[in-house]
């Protein structure tokens, strides 16, 4: 079943025409990550999703079900941690299942446990680094009751070794929940090693260029990034992309 399907889909600012006729739909469990020129409209596609701004053409439907202009309907991620100061740790992870009347407090300290933050429950944001307070917005994020998770350009503050240390436990977190993830990213290495699929946006006013099917089995290692089968598609995508500025 398609948790996400994005019909024909157009925007524009003023004269600025941002994107026009976009197709594409992520599948239950399906990791998907979109690629594109800067400016291209990928954070745009996100603010459309969530239903904070609303688009001139065409639908979103999560599940099966209209969900154009509706807030409420993914969890949404954006590149920084953006974690709630007065709430311990444990509380933010939990807030949007409290928000829907659900208890996963035991499942949450599980998950903070997973993301090497045990004994951080009880501590405040601003105790936590940079990379600990990522995790915990991750853990807020597959806690969240909605099905489809939206990532904005998560990674794309940390240094290559850390971002592969964080790909590689997004994954492994991810594999447990099987949520539907779409990922944006300006990072074909880290496109290539997270997901299923790779969506390629032309330059604005864009639309789907091409996709790619990721051949590769899980689990991933991070030596999968110097094998020639990887170097290769990094080679095809590249071209595609390139092509786009």
């Amino acid at each position: 079943m398609k948790a996400l399907e994005v019909q024909h889909i157009s925007k524009s600012f003023g004269e600025a025409f941002v994107l026009n006729d976009l197709n594409f739909s992520v599948k239950e469990g399906e990791f998907v990550s979109i690629l594109g020129p800067s400016g291209s409209g990928k954070s745009t596609l996100f603010h459309l999703i969530g239903g904070l701004i609303t688009p001139d053409g065409g639908n979103f439907l999560i599940n099966g079900e209209n969900v154009t202009n509706q807030k409420g309907k993914i969890s949404y991620m954006p590149q920084s941690p953006s974690l709630f100061p007065w709430r311990t740790i444990l509380k933010n992870v939990t807030l949007a299942a409290e928000i829907v009347g659900e208890n996963k407090e035991t499942e949450a300290i599980h998950m903070l446990e997973r993301a090497g933050l045990k004994g951080y429950e009880h501590v405040y944001p601003h105790q936590l680094s940079g990379g600990m307070k990522q995790r915990v917005a991750f853990v807020r994020s597959l806690l969240s009751p909605q099905s489809i998770i939206c990532l904005d350009e998560p990674f794309s503050a940390l240094d290559e070794f850390t971002r592969l240390d964080m790909q590689t436990w997004l994954m492994d977190l991810w594999q447990e929940q099987q949520k539907a993830i779409l990922f944006v990213t300006h990072n074909i290495d880290e496109a290539i090693f997270l997901s299923d699929r790779v969506i390629v946006l032309s330059s604005k006013p864009a639309t789907v260029k091409k996709e790619f099917v990721i051949p590769f089995s899980r689990p991933r290692l991070p030596n999968l990034l110097l094998e020639e089968k990887f170097l290769s598609l990094k080679k095809q995508i590249y071209s595609e992309l390139s092509g786009s500025l």
